[in-house]
């Protein structure tokens, strides 16, 4: 499967949500969940939180269906400063239909693209996204 492969457009609403999302002033975790529109071919807004824990969105995350989300976090480093990385993190767990994980491992990199996103990340078991998980693949980061 070639990197550039498209399968689905990204929705010019989600694109704006996610641009203002970037922006948002609140320090509390929050999430925007994606997923493709099969009919439309198009990676849209499922649903938007704010102030969820990982434990929260891990329960409402499908366990058979992929999802994309943008994760705004409240990071505590270990040297006591805090900021606040904007992760995205597509969910592909084991068990999907392979159609469904073809389609949305294809639209990944463009949708990573089109919103702007740096800190990518990926589980394939939705039990995985805890915020121990998160601490590990964000120090890389610094």
């Amino acid at each position: 499967m070639s990197e550039s492969l498209v399968v689905c457009d990204v929705d010019e609403e989600l694109v704006k949500k996610v641009k203002k999302f970037r922006l948002r002033k609140e320090t509390d975790n929050a999430a925007i969940v994606m997923k493709i529109d099969k009919e439309k071919q198009l990676v849209i807004l499922e649903e938007e939180h704010a102030d969820i824990s990982l434990d929260d969105l891990r329960d409402i995350l499908p366990e058979r269906q992929p999802r994309f989300i943008v994760y705004s976090y409240k990071y505590l480093h270990d040297d006591g400063r805090i900021s606040y990385p904007l992760c995205f993190i597509f969910s592909s767990p084991v068990g999907c239909k392979p159609e469904q994980q073809m389609m949305y491992a294809g639209s990944k990199n463009q949708l990573v693209t089109t919103v702007g996103m740096s800190k990518v990340f990926e589980i394939r078991n939705t039990e995985d996204l805890t915020e121990e998980w998160l601490k590990e693949k964000l120090v890389i980061f610094g």
